[in-house]
């Protein structure tokens, strides 16, 4: 089924701070939540103030737009520890509840500068996604599940970071999830190597009705790639399984399946993922190409205004790891710092606010 040859495996299950277990780090919370500081959270409401006072669209803004000298080192340190290290973060302490969804925004995507270069999320160039329940069926295969309320399951999204700066919370559920996909690996490898090796082969992706030009309504990519000794996941279950809809997409074996529903089912083993509820002021940071995520179902509040609401950006980060030419399917292009999103005929970056 593959067109692809299969990539080269690594020799040895992965050694790295980026392997972790869910149930250790449950344990020291130190390692992977901070705050913001009054000075910053003033510091990011000054920057986000000027920028919008020059009345340019949120879409528009670049790190040097926004400065942020008092913020460099610790930006610098957080885009390291994503690439490099732990591969994830949460920082608490920014008083959303005080400013409109104009300077929530600005200062979100003010720090996602700083990070990397935002890319678009959708066909439509939205570079602040808004993750909330609009209705869509979780069954429809072109649906997004992020616009429902059902769990998400652990997936990846296609930019190097995502970032999440939570709004207002559900009334019950809607938590978020966690896992290394090192420790995936090795807990399969250790258990089913033949099913950890068939991961490395290409299997189709459903773009979800997304297309870019002169490509297929899916791409064919593996799960698992081992390039210059890095292990870097790409998967979406659910898109994985809609592709079969598609008559001349490759067709998923049994035996691609049951390595499928393996790393699924290893994802969610007891104590291997970390599972954390964001409040509202929390951005999270999660580097794609070292974590699955996650996020449970939810019940909402009645009150419009009320209801689960997240700001949403990806990024390209600068000094990332290299990628697999494969990847080009899907981030259009590999170059590190300027790769990544969704770009179809017509495109253009913009900020949606609501």
């Amino acid at each position: 089924m593959n067109t692809i040859p299969p990539l080269r495996e690594p020799n040895g299950p992965i050694e790295a701070e980026c392997a972790w277990i869910g149930a250790d780090l449950a344990e020291t919370p130190d390692a992977w939540k901070s705050s913001w500081s009054k000075p910053e959270v003033a510091e990011l409401e000054e920057a986000a103030a000027a920028y919008l006072a020059t009345g340019k669209d949120i879409g528009l803004m670049t790190k040097a737009d926004v400065p942020l000298p008092g913020l460099a080192d610790r930006l610098d340190t957080l885009r390291r520890k994503l690439v490099d290290g732990l591969g994830f973060e949460v920082i608490s302490g920014l008083p959303v509840e005080t400013y409109d969804q104009r300077t929530a925004a600005a200062i979100f995507c003010a720090v996602g500068a700083h990070l990397g270069k935002a890319r678009s999320q959708n066909a439509d160039g939205h570079i602040l996604g808004h993750v909330r329940d609009v209705g869509r069926d979780p069954n429809d295969p072109n649906s997004r599940i992020y616009q429902t309320n059902a769990r998400q399951t652990f997936h990846t999204d296609s930019a190097d970071v995502v970032g999440l700066l939570c709004l207002r919370e559900a009334k019950e559920g809607g938590d978020s999830l966690l896992v290394s996909t090192a420790s995936v690996y090795n807990a399969m490898r250790e258990t089913r190597p033949d099913l950890a090796s068939l991961l490395f082969q290409t299997i189709p992706t459903d773009r979800r009705g997304e297309v870019p030009e002169g490509e297929n309504p899916w791409f064919d990519i593996p799960v698992l790639s081992w390039h210059e000794d890095r292990l870097t996941g790409m998967y979406q279950r659910q898109y994985i399984d809609s592709s079969q809809r598609f008559a001349d997409a490759p067709r998923l074996t049994p035996e691609i399946v049951e390595a499928l529903d393996l790393f699924d089912e290893t994802a969610n083993a007891p104590g291997l993922s970390l599972k954390m509820r964001l409040a509202p002021g929390d951005m999270q940071f999660v580097h794609n190409h070292g974590m699955l995520h996650d996020r449970t179902g939810f019940i909402d509040w009645p009150e419009p205004d009320k209801r689960r609401h997240l700001f949403r950006l990806w990024l390209s980060v600068p000094g990332d790891r290299p990628l697999p030419d494969i990847f080009a399917q899907r981030f259009g292009v590999t170059s590190i710092g300027d790769r990544g999103g969704i770009l179809v005929p017509g495109t253009e970056l913009k900020a949606p606010i609501d």
